[in-house]
């Protein structure tokens, strides 16, 4: 699965793709990133990518026209591969995140992910570009670089072979209490049930 992310910050990435889960994805070839500068795709010697918003009003909002040629520049390529794409705007009016909603993009082919900044990106976007917004709270980010991260590793989680086991899925295994060794830290103690070696009674009190 290929993730294209089209940002005008491209190395907030660098860091945080090259670790744990999603460094070994990559290297297995089970997923592909790229990251895509915006200014790549302006045609003023300034690269410039943002103006004043019509109707007045604070800050800088992003052009569609350098969007647009991103967007189609990536989806020209994912059509000579007959990739089946999804093209995502990330929103603070967006659906929110869920693991219902990471599944499902999981069965795509190529996910296009679009990070809005400043005051926000010009509606046209979101209504002639975008397939779907999404938003992953109820805050204000500053962009929508996070939000790209946080999709990309939800999503990557449901493609086989990303995690060790798919016993490691939240929904899966369920969310319960965790311990390790030592037993016994500053009088605080691993509940006995645990140490019993009892699998049934663990399981049992892991559902409660």
């Amino acid at each position: 699965m290929k993730f294209d992310i089209v940002t005008i910050f491209p190395k907030i990435f660098d860091s945080y793709f090259k670790e744990s889960i999603i460094k070994r994805a990559q290297e297995k070839r089970l997923i592909k990133i790229e990251i895509h500068n915006l200014r790549d795709f302006t045609a003023d010697k300034h690269k410039k990518v943002d103006d004043k918003p019509y109707g007045g009003g604070p800050g800088m909002v992003l052009k569609i026209e350098p969007i647009y040629k991103a967007v189609s520049s990536i989806k020209y390529q994912a059509s000579r591969k007959k990739a089946k794409t999804r093209v995502i705007l990330f929103s603070t009016r967006g659906k929110k995140l869920d693991s219902k909603i990471a599944k499902r993009l999981s069965k795509y082919n190529q996910l296009i992910l679009i990070c809005g900044r400043y005051e926000g990106v010009d509606e046209r976007v979101a209504k002639h570009i975008a397939d779907e917004e999404i938003s992953i709270g109820d805050y204000v980010l500053s962009g929508g670089e996070l939000p790209a991260m946080v999709l990309t590793e939800a999503v990557s989680r449901y493609i086989p072979g990303v995690l060790g086991k798919y016993e490691s899925l939240e929904e899966i295994k369920g969310s319960f209490p965790t311990y390790t060794r030592p037993e016994v830290f500053k009088k605080w103690k691993v509940p006995k049930v645990l140490i019993s070696g009892h699998h049934k009674k663990i399981a049992k009190w892991r559902n409660k």
